[in-house]
């Protein structure tokens, strides 16, 4: 018998109250109960990236952390990084660089590649593969992704 819990947090700067089984995962959550579905469910094991999403300021799996475990924190969804504003250099170099092709792995991706932005990462590539070496992506070969991400780093830093 899976006993429900009540939690209260701040999703992309709007608060939510909401009841959740004591096992479901935050990215079910977030998809399910609150349709932001830009954070894909692939692994279900925090191997592939695809669910990253950050927690106080913090990029982790969605996959791996229980909606239980969300309550009383601050969650920023792709959806929140693009309504904000945050994500949109790195959005259009994403598109100048063709560093997205089917796009499973781009919310994902885009949240990772913040978090080393945001945190003053070097425009390094091998530091940039290191850090997105948790981030699977099937279709690009990774080498558009660093040079976009470099590119944001360069520009930002003129």
């Amino acid at each position: 018998m899976s006993r429900s819990i009540d939690i209260q947090l701040r999703v992309n700067g709007e608060a939510v109250k909401a009841t959740v089984p004591s096992r479901l995962n935050l990215v079910d959550f977030l998809r399910g109960d609150l349709s932001l579905t830009g954070s894909h469910v692939g692994c279900e094991h925090g191997v592939c990236g695809a669910c990253t999403i950050i927690v106080d300021g913090n990029t982790v799996r969605g996959c791996l952390m229980l909606a239980a475990q969300a309550n009383g924190t601050e969650i920023t969804t792709i959806e929140g990084l693009a309504d904000s504003g945050q994500s949109a250099a790195l959005q259009a170099a994403f598109t100048n660089r063709n560093a997205l092709q089917c796009g499973f792995c781009t919310p994902g991706m885009l949240a990772s590649a913040l978090g080393y932005i945001d945190a003053g990462g070097a425009a390094d590539r091998d530091a940039i593969r290191k850090h997105i070496s948790g981030n699977y992506c099937r279709c690009t070969g990774y080498q558009s992704i660093v040079d976009a991400i470099c590119d944001v780093i360069e520009e930002s830093r003129t």
